[in-house]
Parts: C-alpha cells; sequence; structure tokens
C-alpha cells in the first residue's frame, strides 16, 4: 500500500484535480490520499488557507466578512462546476463556517476549526469525483481515521495510539481520501499541526498503515542542492537520507517543515517527492541510507535569513557549575526557544529567531543576565543568516570545512559563527543577512560545480 499526498499547488483548481485523479488511478497501490487545501492558481492568487485566516480575524475584530466568505465559496465552487459535480456541497461548507465564525459550534481553538475547512472540503470534492470517475472511493474524516492528537491549538502532536487505529485503515478496499492539517483529542476537540500540517498527516498516515512508499506530490520536479531563486538551474538531488532531509528542512528548505517526514522516517518507510505536473519524473527519494554518501560528501546547501546571537561572557566562566543551565533557564521562562548555543571558555552565545525577541522581552533578558548571572558583558547582534551544508558523508571527508571557508572569503564574506553538529550530518555558519545570497553562490560553486 502506498500513502499519497498532494500539496495546494496541485490541489488549487480542476484542472489540477484532473492530474491528481490520473496520478492516484494510475497505480492500484495508491490507497491512502492525504490533501492540502487549494494552493495559489497563479502568481497573484490568495490560498484558500489565508483566505480562512481572513474570515476568521475579520469575524473576530467584528469587521465585515461577507466579502471573504464569498471568496472561499467561489473557490470551491468554481471547482465543483468545472469538476462537473453537484454543487449541493457548497451549501454544507457555507453552513460550517457561518456556525464556526459565529460561535454556534463552539470550538477550542477556532482559527484551526477555520483553516481545517480547507483541507476537509477538498477531501470531500476529490473523493467525490474519483467516485463520479467510477472509482470506489470515501471521504475519511481524521477522526474516523484514528488520528488522536494531544491538546495544544495550532501545534498539536500525534499521540502514538493514532498508528494502531490507522493500521485499521488496510482493512479497506476503496480509495480513502483524508484531508491533511488536522486530528482530535481524546476529548473530541479539533486542533491542527504546526506548519506543514498536510505533510504531517501524510507521514502519520504512511506511519501508520506501514506503507510501503510514502509519495508526497508538490510543484517541483524534484529536491534541489541549494534555493533556486539564489542559484539558477542548480543540480537536482536524486537521493536523500532521513538525516540529510531533516537538516535541509530546519535550515530554510521549503519543501518540508523540518518535523514533516519524523512519522515517516521513524517508521523508516521511504518518501518520494514528485511533481504532479510531470509525474513520471525520477523525484527525490528520501530513505534510510544512499547509494551516493560516499561519492558526494555534501548533497545540500540550506540557508535562512531571521536570526540573532545572544553573546554572554564572563571571565571564568567554565569554572562555574551552572552558568549555561541558568542562561538557558532564563530563555525558558521568558518563552524564548533557542537554535543553537556555542560555546567557549569564558563566553557563549545563543542563536535564535529574530522575531521571538522584542525590544520589550530584550531589555527584560538582558536585565535578567546583567543581576542574576553577573556577567561581564551581553550583547545582540541582529540581522544574521545561517547557512547549512549538509551531507552524511562530511564525516568521512577531509577538507569539508576548509573549502567551506576558502568559499565564504572567495565571496568576501566574514563568518560569524561555526557550529557542527555532533552527528557530523551537518555545518552551520552564521554570517550578517545582507551578505546571504553572495555565500551560498561561492559555496554552490565550491561543492557542485569545481568538483
Amino acid at each position: 500500500m502506498k500513502v499519497a499526498k498532494f500539496g495546494g499547488s496541485s490541489v488549487s483548481s480542476a484542472e489540477q484535480l484532473k492530474k491528481v485523479a490520473s496520478i492516484i488511478t494510475s497505480d492500484p497501490q495508491r490507497k491512502c490520499i492525504v490533501v492540502s487545501a487549494p494552493g495559489k492558481r497563479h502568481s497573484e492568487d490568495t490560498k484558500v488557507t489565508d483566505l480562512l485566516i481572513q474570515l476568521g480575524e475579520r469575524s473576530y475584530y467584528g469587521d465585515e466578512y461577507e466579502t471573504v466568505l464569498s471568496l472561499v465559496l467561489e473557490r470551491f465552487g468554481d471547482i465543483l462546476s468545472n469538476l462537473d459535480l453537484s454543487k449541493e456541497l457548497l451549501t454544507e461548507v457555507e453552513d460550517q463556517l457561518r456556525s464556526i465564525v459565529s460561535g454556534e459550534t463552539v470550538y477550542t481553538h477556532r482559527m484551526d476549526a477555520l483553516k481545517a475547512m480547507g483541507e476537509d472540503t477538498l477531501a470531500k470534492v476529490l473523493s467525490q469525483y474519483l467516485t463520479s470517475l467510477g472509482y470506489d472511493s470515501s471521504y475519511v474524516h481524521p477522526k474516523e481515521a484514528g488520528i488522536i492528537v494531544s491538546n495544544e491549538p495550532g501545534r498539536a502532536q500525534v499521540l502514538d495510539e493514532s498508528y494502531e487505529r490507522l493500521y485499521e485503515l488496510r482493512k479497506r478496499d476503496e480509495i480513502l481520501v483524508i484531508p491533511g492539517f488536522f486530528g482530535y483529542t481524546k476529548d473530541d476537540q479539533l486542533m491542527a499541526f504546526p506548519r506543514g500540517g498536510s505533510d504531517i498527516t501524510g507521514s502519520i498516515v504512511a506511519a501508520g498503515v506501514k506503507a510501503s512508499l510514502y509519495e508526497n506530490f508538490t510543484d517541483v520536479d524534484s529536491v534541489y542542492c541549494v534555493n533556486p531563486t539564489i542559484v539558477p538551474n542548480p543540480k537536482e538531488i536524486v537521493e536523500l537520507t532521513y538525516k540529510e532531509m531533516r537538516e535541509l528542512s530546519y535550515a530554510g528548505f521549503s519543501v518540508f517543515h523540518d518535523e514533516a517526514l519524523i512519522p515517516a522516517f521513524k517508521a523508516r518507510i521511504p518518501v518520494s517527492i514528485k511533481n504532479t505536473n510531470y509525474p513520471d519524473r525520477k523525484g527525490t527519494m528520501i530513505s534510510a541510507e544512499r547509494s551516493t554518501a560516499k561519492g558526494q560528501p555534501v548533497v545540500g546547501i540550506a540557508s535562512d535569513e531571521g536570526f540573532l546571537s545572544l553573546y554572554v561572557s564572563k571571565y571564568l566562566m567554565n569554572r562555574e557549575k551552572g552558568f549555561g543551565r541558568h542562561l538557558l533557564q532564563i530563555l525558558e521562562e521568558e518563552d524564548i526557544s533557542f537554535e543553537h548555543a556555542p560555546s567557549g571558555i569564558d563566553d557563549m552565545s545563543v542563536i535564535m529567531r529574530s522575531d521571538q525577541l522584542t525590544p520589550e522581552k530584550e531589555a527584560v533578558i538582558v536585565k535578567r543576565i546583567e543581576e542574576e548571572l553577573s556577567v561581564d558583558t551581553v550583547t545582540i547582534e541582529r540581522n544574521l543568516a545561517m547557512i547549512m551544508i549538509v551531507g552524511e558523508g562530511m564525516d568521512s571527508t577531509i577538507g569539508v570545512s576548509s573549502k567551506a571557508a576558502r568559499a565564504f572569503a572567495s565571496a568576501s564574506v566574514n563568518i560569524e559563527m561555526i557550529n557542527q553538529g555532533s552527528s557530523e550530518v551537518s555545518m552551520m555558519f552564521g554570517i550578517k543577512a545582507d551578505r546571504l545570497e553572495d555565500a551560498v553562490r561561492s559555496l554552490y560553486q565550491a561543492f557542485f560545480v569545481e568538483d
């Protein structure tokens, strides 16, 4: 059995859904289908999820929301019309949306419920369309499927008991269409997953049914070794390991959110990334091991902006037991998470996302560090970018770090911070954000062109 997940661009219109149906029905092993909400049809378009967020915000603040509601219904109405399906579903969708925004139907987190309507409606549409083509297909609600999650609005996590329930889906013979993005708590409350929610659902379902393959269909032929908006026509990655994909996703690769594939990875289910528009192309295969690991030490270069560094210095810091724990505890108590924490004998830096540290929060944290840790220096440097080179072959290859350093020097880019993961799958570099593109191009030249 295969699980196939189709992203927003793949289900953005009736024409795209026809391609999706053709892909599904071309392989009888594709029995479990997970879908996103309709994405953009063109660059000027708006995703259905964004429209639903607007609907929620306008209704919450008492603003006029009928215009946005009409746009949501229009999107689904166009899809139904162009697939020659009954518009009876539209009445049900409108009633549900009005019930949510009015508060008539009570949800623990109303915005989660509104956003979930995009995936939920699209799943019903696709199931109806497959049935109209003569295939045995059923819409399966996440609660019916057995997706049980934690009570954390907007950042729910799947509970282990879900997998045993999901395995029961193997007993069904029809094509099962499941909406992505959300599940239900033990006390029957709808909760949404964090970013990349539909990818998370697909991964959970694949792990639950013990799929032979999890196929993730999107709008690109494969994963590229570097951001194609920085380096035109970069090389494609044919094979990736789970560890490499996790590192690349975390560090800015837009194919997946870094948590999305964890359930499939843990179950050791191979993942194939394919293009809905060109499904016969090879794509990228992600599995536990890759045959090219030794031949190509660096498989990809990821980059992301929006970081800052909290730098703390204190003479004889290394002799002070509990200093690092106390510093991180201050951040925890102020509801700040960190990304990296490189340290020296007398100093320590904590790298975090800039949007977490408002000016007010920064003043509180600096004051607490000065008073509670009696430091010599505490400074904050903003406008940083992180670049990560990733590859399981790095640990057995001499000269990777020196080649990277030469690439930065060639681009006249100063390195602010270096951090290598203990697994030796990745190496992280912190630089000024305004030099990001120059640095990435130089690294690409060094690792993928000159070789």
